[in-house]
């Protein structure tokens, strides 16, 4: 799109040319750790002088091959994950010298099991309830971590380099905060596809000081766009929210169809989106027990009651002037399902807005079901913004 400034199309290619970064910094001899959610503290990666990366799998190439040890009425990011580290074809997990898993879900869980008869796998026990009992947990697991980067790699984690780690994360989330932040303008400067595909990529940078300056330009150009009016999406499109898990592995056949269709998504409250962005690292505290705070924070569907999601999905909706809201749902994936009942009261009855839930997998076999869904779904926006 002619208002995207040249370095968009770096940040949306970043997943692919991050496997030729990966090379090289392994034939430098630095080291790499695989991470599968946003709950693995990076800054103590970083502090341990490796780079974290996203194993997170996002299509069903490997399905088939995961499904001979694994369930196949299983969520397909866990089933897509294994098979990508059971057939190699995954660069990043290939160059990862360790991968740190955490215990999200019971499906998860029990991968890495199998995992871990493949890669070196270190397990981190989250946690399912936001209380000190679980804080004093959750600190030890992060201990627990720290020894094992030490040991793994010869090197001492000590509070200075946590202390620096720290801060240079915030700094990157502050970053990507505004430019995610973006969406709240009316009408946005760039479409939800190309925001998710930003935040994606930087999942899949390894140089964060350039990738840092880069979005800093990004943000200005937008802004630019936004104030002399000529961005190409219109004030009038539905503006539209997508929560529930994570959607590497469906956002083509859900944001596409949606914008494509004459909506436009403003607002990820998922993984991947602002749940992991709202709060930083508290640069005052003891490092673990702010690491600790900040992380067991995150309001995943793991966490019981999860309420913190109920309200960042109330702000999300006041703050983005929200029309609709579109909940997916990985087959299989019960927390995320069970928590769809609430989630729809709130948005529905608290906030009186239209709200769909779409429970899919990572095959194209429902795309034109999905399309004909998303279609009716803004024509049910449109008829109540006339109503």
């Amino acid at each position: 799109m002619n208002n995207l400034p040249k370095d968009f199309e770096i940040f949306s290619d970043a997943r692919r040319q991050g496997f030729l970064k990966a090379k090289e910094i392994k034939d430098r001899g630095e080291n790499m750790v695989g991470v599968f959610c946003t709950y693995t503290p990076k800054e103590v990666i970083y502090a341990a002088g490796a780079h974290p990366v996203s194993l997170c799998a996002s299509n069903d190439e490997t399905i088939p091959e995961a499904e001979k040890h694994l369930p196949k009425n299983l969520c397909p990011l866990i089933k897509a994950s294994y098979g990508f580290a059971l057939t190699d074809k995954c660069p990043y997990m290939y160059f990862s010298d360790l991968v740190v898993g955490e215990t999200t879900c019971d499906g998860k869980k029990k991968m890495y099991e199998l995992l871990g008869e493949i890669k070196d796998t270190h397990i981190m026990n989250l946690p399912n309830m936001k209380n000190e009992e679980s804080l004093e947990l959750w600190k030890k697991e992060i201990e627990k971590l720290i020894t094992k980067l030490e040991n793994k790699f010869n090197v001492e984690i000590t509070e200075e380099k946590l202390k620096e780690n720290i801060k240079f994360c915030n700094e990157e989330r502050k970053i990507l905060k505004e430019f995610y932040s973006l969406g709240k303008l009316v009408p946005p400067p760039i479409s939800g596809y190309e925001i998710y595909k930003v935040l994606e990529g930087a999942n899949f940078t390894f140089d964060k000081k350039e990738q840092n300056e880069r979005l800093t330009k990004m943000i200005e150009h937008l802004k630019e766009v936004h104030k002399n009016n000529e961005g190409p999406i219109s004030k009038n499109a539905p503006r539209i929210l997508i929560t529930g898990c994570p959607i590497g592995g469906v956002y083509e056949k859900v944001v596409k169809p949606l914008e494509e269709l004459g909506g436009v998504v403003v607002a990820f409250e998922n993984c991947s989106g602002i749940k992991n962005l709202e709060e930083l690292v508290d640069e005052s505290e003891t490092p673990i027990t702010a690491l600790a705070k900040k992380y067991l924070n995150i309001p995943c569907s793991v966490m019981s009651p999860n309420k913190g999601r109920e309200e960042i999905l109330k702000n999300l909706i006041d703050e983005y002037q929200i029309d609709g809201v579109v909940e997916v749902v990985l087959q299989a994936c019960h927390t995320y399902a069970v928590e769809s009942y609430n989630i729809r009261k709130i948005v529905t009855k608290d906030k009186e807005i239209p709200y769909i839930a779409l429970e899919t997998d990572y095959s194209q076999t429902d795309f034109g079901q999905i399309k004909i869904r998303m279609e009716a779904f803004l024509e049910l926006l449109r008829s109540e913004e006339h109503t």
